[in-house]
């Protein structure tokens, strides 16, 4: 099935004098009051825009970060309220009580230049438990809903399943619609050769990935942390590194799995190894694909970075979940750059999948070079492992 199948666009609905529901993922990451990283702020503004000029009274919903309480000074979305301001040309009116009657009141009597945000919508106590009177208290009062917010969808929570599921007119908004789009080439008829790059720390947030992309996917790259249980499970050594022990009879059932089928897996076979975890710690390029004793591999080393690139290179269809290493320190980050570089010179469809390779992307020239870099890091995951978002579920009912 499509993953668009049964849901409307925000262009299939008339907005004009309507109020509506907007929820967005403007969760920006914070230094104090400075945004560090308006990326997503950005990325939702084709639907605003669209909203204003379609003439809907506007009232815009996010989440940020995780508040310890209600009204968590250091969640406060006034930051992005002023941003917004700034890049719309219009008053972005913060309502301070998201669960409160201020919203009622103030979006029926807004002017054409103004748009209400409502404040942290985490700050509402039955946000994360999908609490149905705050989504009535919503549905009550607003025409029409769209979720725009595919980072928050794979979130069973009041504003993005149970409020979808009370109001009847509903759809979704041009970044959610361009997520579903791009990811769905990795799924549907991908061109091949197709090859999935695999990261990050554990081999059991990705199980699911593997295997749902495994009928899919012409070669398999495994770096970061997780291919050292990968290592363990063909028996090489890898020193003192990071594995999990419970999951290398899975790793190597994966490794045989795959190449049963005729695909290819790709392991790392060299490493940048220290003996202790601190960015000037000295470092050993290993010979081979085993890490000495009392060694760490912290990145790939420069004959992996060869064997990874060449891959890459020559694929029609690309994929790039999690980094090769520690790229947050730059003495361990070469893999991944140089992944991100393989990435944008090749020719092939070239989808990012949110999360650390999106950020390993966005701190290089590279980033426009990728046909897509995905605005969601869990959701984008648990959507390409197959998984029904239950905000999209939400919006078919």
């Amino acid at each position: 099935m499509n993953a668009l199948d049964g849901i409307q666009k925000i262009t299939d609905i008339d907005l004009k004098a309507k109020k509506l529901f907007l929820r967005l993922d403007l969760n920006v990451p914070l230094d104090g009051n400075r945004i560090v990283d308006d990326l997503r702020i950005k990325a939702a503004l084709p639907t605003i825009q669209y909203a204003i000029e379609a003439g809907a009274k506007i009232m815009l919903c996010s989440h940020l970060g995780r508040p310890k309480e209600k009204g968590d000074p250091s969640c406060s979305l006034e930051p992005v309220a002023v941003h917004l301001s700034e890049l719309l040309k219009k008053e972005v009116v913060l309502v301070e009580d998201p669960e409160g009657d201020g919203a009622k009141a103030l979006i029926n009597g807004l002017t054409s230049n103004q748009i209400l945000l409502l404040e942290n919508i985490r700050y509402a106590s039955g946000e994360t438990k999908n609490d149905e009177k705050l989504a009535e208290h919503f549905a009550s009062f607003v025409d029409v809903y769209i979720n725009d917010a595919f980072g928050a969808s794979h979130r069973a929570h009041a504003s993005i399943k149970a409020l979808a599921e009370k109001v009847p007119v509903k759809g979704i908004g041009f970044l959610m619609e361009k997520e579903l789009s791009m990811l769905g080439r990795l799924l549907e008829k991908p061109e091949t050769p197709y090859v999935a790059v695999m990261g990050g720390s554990k081999v059991s947030d990705k199980i699911d990935l593997i295997q749902n992309l495994m009928d899919k996917v012409d070669s398999f790259i495994i770096g970061g942390a997780m291919s050292y249980t990968f290592l363990a499970a063909k028996g090489i050594p890898v020193g003192s590194s990071r594995i999990e022990s419970e999951k290398i009879g899975f790793a190597r059932d994966l490794i045989e799995r795959i190449e049963g089928r005729g695909k290819k897996i790709l392991l790392p076979v060299d490493h940048i190894a220290v003996k202790e975890f601190k960015a000037d710690a000295q470092i050993t390029e290993t010979p081979t694909d085993a890490i000495p004793e009392g060694m760490m591999a912290v990145d790939i080393g420069p004959k992996t970075r060869t064997l990874f690139t060449g891959e890459i290179r020559q694929a029609k269809t690309l994929l790039w979940n999690g980094p090769m290493g520690v790229y947050e320190m730059e003495a361990f980050a070469k893999g991944s750059l140089q992944v991100a570089r393989a990435f944008a010179d090749s020719e092939g469809f070239s989808v990012i999948g949110g999360g650390d390779s999106a950020a390993v992307v966005n701190s290089t020239d590279f980033a426009d070079k990728m046909d897509h870099i995905s605005t969601g890091g869990g959701a984008s995951l648990e959507y390409l492992q197959g998984d029904d978002l239950p905000g999209l579920a939400a919006l078919r009912s």
